[in-house]
């Protein structure tokens, strides 16, 4: 249990370095822009590679059976797979999928972001996050590891969308603080108000 939780951790921590700015400033200034063109891409190669063991281990580990929910209600949680797969799918079409992959970048260049508030980003201001956590928890039958890399995954992505949304206000300003301030960040219709 703890390899896993360890192991996502570190994971974790690597990923949202390589993802911050200041990291790819400073490797723009080591290397110049021209190999920055290739850095989304690899960033996210690299980051499917350092993934995949890591669920190898929740595989491998001793591990035994926390709950199988019966019929009729798996069938309901497996048509809710089902959906959240249809709308994680919707939401990645929608932010551009060539450029999220970072293969467009390669005959475009790097290219200023654009900050999409539309469709699925309408219900919340994360739906990729969302519609892979509701796959995960909405599986009918789940081990004590599955469970634990289930747990680890869900704290990493709320942090992980903490530290992008301060991103995401350096980037976009008063746009993305008004768009923030009338769109859930993951729960739809719970918007957290804070007292000026």
């Amino acid at each position: 249990m703890i390899w896993i939780i360890l192991s996502i951790a570190v994971w974790g921590i690597v990923h949202s370095v390589l993802a911050s700015t200041k990291f790819k400033e400073l490797l723009r200034s080591a290397l110049g822009e021209r190999v920055m063109i290739a850095y989304r891409f690899i960033y996210n190669i690299f980051a499917l590679l350092t993934f995949a063991p890591i669920y190898f281990l929740v595989l491998i580990l001793p591990d035994r059976k926390f709950y199988s929910v019966p019929a009729p209600w798996m069938y309901f949680m497996f048509a809710g797979q089902g959906l959240a797969l249809i709308l994680l799918l919707f939401s990645f079409l929608q932010t551009g999928p060539l450029s999220f992959v970072g293969l467009s970048q390669f005959w475009e260049g790097e290219r200023p972001s654009v900050l999409v508030t539309g469709g699925m980003y309408r219900l919340v201001r994360h739906p990729l996050y969302l519609f892979s956590l509701l796959f995960l928890w909405l599986s009918p039958s789940m081990s004590v590891n599955n469970f634990i890399f289930y747990v680890a995954i869900t704290v990493y992505i709320f942090i992980g969308a903490y530290f992008e949304e301060r991103k995401l206000l350096r980037e976009f300003g008063a746009g993305y603080a008004e768009y923030k301030s009338v769109t859930p960040m993951m729960i739809p219709g719970l918007i957290f108000k804070r007292n000026k």
